[in-house]
């Protein structure tokens, strides 16, 4: 029987995807999230991006008041949008990777001024994007990373990573060996690419979509 680890502790029903298909699976956090009592000293433009569900808690918690404003938000992935609805906001515009939100607000939203609302390792690409096309846009870190890493003395034949800092903490203790890496997106593939070759990329960036090309290559 083959065995899946998953660097994020799952929720019962995408657990249930993986044994009910006959894969064993063990499963941990690679990493942990805090939030940030940050600041911002300039006032705080109306148009936000988020790239993760964390920077909307993260902003949304230590910025109650901004939730009686009017704002344009714009962001990164199905569960960002939807964490976002919860607060009560509807999304401009949103795209699957950060690279692909930042080449349609070139496209479509130039003129505007923005706020990034990332976390201690936010990536490059949106930010360098935006910047070297003159975009104004500032940065404000709402939550933190850490890597929580953890020794396994099996190897196992796939591993569902979910963010680039996932791979860097199960990599600081384990080899991939013949392992294969199930990855969220383009970015967290890019990391694994350190270390493997052997990799397969969700056809959306989800944990169930992660979990799904997992179960497709394992299933009994």
């Amino acid at each position: 029987m083959a065995t899946l680890l998953s660097t994020k502790i799952l929720a019962e029903n995408q657990k249930q995807l993986i044994l009910n298909s006959g894969i064993g699976l063990v499963e941990y956090d690679a990493i942990s999230i805090g939030f940030d009592n940050s600041s911002l000293d300039a006032p705080i433009p109306r148009n936000l991006i988020f790239t993760s569900q964390n920077g909307v808690k993260g902003f949304f918690t230590q910025y109650p008041e901004f939730q009686t404003r009017e704002l344009n938000i714009f962001c990164v992935g199905d569960k960002t949008k939807l964490e976002i609805e919860k607060n009560g906001y509807s999304v401009v515009a949103s795209a699957d990777s950060s690279k692909e939100l930042a080449l349609k607000i070139v496209n479509e939203f130039s003129e505007k001024q923005f706020l990034y609302l990332c976390g201690s390792k936010r990536r490059e690409e949106l930010p360098k994007i935006l910047n070297n096309k003159n975009i104004a846009i500032q940065e404000l870190k709402v939550y933190t990373t850490s890597l929580n890493p953890k020794k396994f003395i099996r190897n196992f034949d796939g591993v569902l990573f979910f963010s680039p800092s996932g791979v860097q903490s199960y990599c600081q203790e384990n080899d991939l060996n013949s392992s294969i890496a199930f990855c969220i997106g383009e970015t967290t593939a890019a990391e694994a690419k350190k270390h493997t070759q052997n990799i397969i990329i969700a056809n959306k960036p989800s944990i169930e979509n992660v979990i799904v090309q997992a179960v497709k290559k394992y299933k009994i």
